[in-house]
């Protein structure tokens, strides 16, 4: 999946002051991504704020996301979740066509054992065609998937192709890159060691402040990859301190304040969410205005 190689994005959803979806927000973030150097787009994933859209509103962004990029650059789904027979369901009713793989996160809530992972993942995979790039982020779904679930999941099924790895784990990365197929991809899911997990032989990132930032983040993705060190930490050095602002008071909010402060879209979130701080909103402007 040479497609996913690089830098990736999770498009947040932009809100109006109503709260209802800014289809004109959606399209300028796409543009801004994509013409700053951005290798691929990740559409419905957790900093999208998807858990809070109506079937509607998700199709709403599949579509104006869609249009927006033609086809300029590959896009990823996220269809996920903890009831395995749901997530199926999903994956068989909506038009894949326009993806180029589907990023699926590791049951949430449950807390299923390895053999739970694995099964739920192998149910999925055998009932349908499309690459899959599994999602481990322990720090939302309250479960860790070990390199030996992933490998076992990526040696059964050919459309097992990559994993967006969030658990801030440098070892587990390298143990998933030693353990795994030699075409499998460990993508980075943790923006603050995405550079050394490239060195150590991952893939890139689905980055979160990337998108905010997104000529000098793939830049940065890209001399990693080129084994350009002294001039990727350059950048990872530059861009960290925002790194830690936008996760401060958790995701999308931070993100979305980045976005306010390029005037590019709003930064309101949904409920249970709330907007970044006064406080923060300033430290975020100020980084911003300074890049």
């Amino acid at each position: 999946m040479k497609q996913l190689i690089g830098t990736g994005v999770a498009l947040i959803t932009p809100f109006k002051e109503d709260f209802s979806v800014d289809v004109t927000g959606l399209k300028a973030i796409v543009d801004f991504n994509i013409k700053n150097g951005i290798d691929y787009l990740v559409v419905l994933g957790t900093t999208a704020e998807s858990a809070t859209l109506s079937l509607d509103e998700k199709q709403l962004v599949i579509d104006t996301i869609v249009v927006a990029n033609d086809g300029r650059v590959p896009l990823v789904l996220g269809i996920g979740g903890n009831n395995t027979k749901a997530v199926i369901e999903e994956f068989k009713s909506r038009d894949l066509d326009p993806f180029t793989a589907v990023l699926s996160v590791s049951p949430m809530y449950n807390k299923p054992t390895q053999e739970g992972i694995y099964k739920h993942f192998n149910a999925i995979a055998s009932a349908t065609d499309k690459p899959i790039v599994l999602y481990n982020v322990p720090g939302r779904t309250a479960s860790n998937m070990l390199p030996s679930t992933v490998a076992r999941l990526a040696k059964e099924h050919k459309n097992i192709v990559a994993i967006k790895e969030a658990k801030g784990d440098i070892v587990q990365a390298m143990e998933l890159i030693a353990q795994c197929p030699e075409d499998f991809l460990v993508i980075s899911g943790d923006d603050m060691i995405t550079l050394p997990m490239v060195l150590a032989g991952g893939a890139g990132v689905i980055s979160v402040i990337g998108q905010g930032f997104p000529a000098a983040f793939s830049e940065m993705v890209r001399l990693g990859l080129d084994r350009k060190v002294d001039e990727a930490y350059d950048i990872h050095y530059k861009i960290a301190p925002s790194i830690d602002y936008i996760f401060e008071e958790g995701n999308p909010a931070g993100i979305k304040a980045v976005f306010k402060s390029l005037g590019i879209c709003g930064d309101n979130v949904r409920l249970p969410l709330v907007s970044a701080s006064a406080e923060l909103k300033a430290k975020i402007e100020q980084y911003v205005n300074e890049f």
